[in-house]
């Protein structure tokens, strides 16, 4: 699939979107829902994206009396999932729960994809991925960013990606470049192993998810020194955003790690008004507020018009900064 203009992106989920009740689907919205609902996650059970998924569902079935299922199809970054959502009937009763992955870095990571992003889905309700801290090891005699560049300047540095074109890799690769670096980025497949590297000294620094790399900081083992966007994060209020400290790369001012429920393209409008309602009052909800706090994201769900707008407008910055890694395409 080609690349996608700035102007042009989402452009087709939007008008999609805006499609009145009826108009390519037969679907009813004044007898939705009078079935279970599907929502089909991209990625294996356990994680973040799943365990939001699931809560919300929850949420949204006791409010709609209908049973919804949950079904982990993972595979190939989130393709298989998205894929079959993508081919599905827009009736409102098979969404898909996904993250940035699906649909901005794939465009980069594969040649081709058998879903366009811009224009073969709605874009429902987005959840927050949280702050992503960069930590360094305790042996890493820097608090702050300013010492942390001088001291990647004077020593090799080696520094965990939880995987190539995520967040983390941009963030490497962004310091790099503003700071004319030559740090190493290491590859892995998920957190796990990275903290693990990170805990044992045999990497220098990460940057990745609170929950998953609690551990290292509570042991004293590393330290954050550095958060992305613009505010600070609620769980680490002393230290201060990526921007505070000088580093002016847009890769650390935009959600690089969101969650979202999308549908396909061509779904009734008052279907998708009143799945977004949902999804952001089940956000206020007791059980997901503990989730959030547990996970350390401050920010709860929003709705399908900002949720929208947030990837029309901060998807091709990620675009643009994903090509600037050189992946070669799969």
């Amino acid at each position: 699939m080609g690349t996608t203009s700035r102007r042009s992106f989402l452009g087709g989920a939007a008008g999609a979107a805006a499609l009145t009740l009826g108009a390519a689907s037969g679907a009813r919205a004044d007898t939705w829902p009078s079935k279970p609902i599907r929502i089909i996650v991209s990625f294996p059970a356990g994680g973040l994206t799943d365990t939001m998924a699931r809560a919300h569902s929850e949420y949204m079935s006791q409010k709609l009396g209908q049973p919804i299922v949950v079904e982990n199809k993972a595979g190939a970054a989130g393709i298989i999932g998205a894929e079959a959502v993508a081919r599905s009937a827009p009736d409102g009763y098979t969404l898909l729960y996904t993250i940035t992955t699906t649909v901005v870095m794939n465009r980069v990571i594969y040649k081709t994809l058998p879903y366009d992003p811009e224009k073969d889905f709605v874009y429902i309700a987005m959840t927050s991925g949280g702050h992503l801290p960069f930590v360094v090891h305790k042996s890493v005699p820097a608090t702050n960013i300013k010492e942390f560049v001088a001291w990647a300047r004077a020593n090799k540095a080696s520094v965990g990606s939880y995987s190539i074109g995520s967040y983390s890799h941009m963030a490497i690769a962004e310091l790099n470049r503003q700071f004319g670096l030559n740090m190493e980025a290491v590859h892995y497949r998920g957190e796990a192993p990275m903290w693990q590297d990170l805990a044992s000294g045999a990497i220098q620094a990460a940057s990745g998810s609170y929950l998953a790399g609690a551990s290292v900081l509570q042991s004293g083992t590393a330290r954050p020194i550095a958060v992305p966007l613009t505010t600070r994060m609620k769980k680490l209020p002393d230290v201060a955003t990526f921007l505070e400290q000088g580093v002016t790369s847009p890769a650390f001012q935009v959600r690089a790690g969101w969650g979202g429920l999308l549908g396909p393209a061509g779904m009734p409008q008052a279907i998708v008004d009143r799945i977004s309602e949902l999804m952001v009052e089940g956000g206020t909800s007791p059980k997901i507020r503990g989730i959030l706090d547990t996970f350390g994201i401050d920010e709860s769900a929003i709705g399908h018009k900002e949720f929208t707008r947030i990837v029309r407008e901060e998807g091709p910055v990620l675009l643009d900064i994903v090509k600037r890694l050189n992946i070669t395409p799969q």
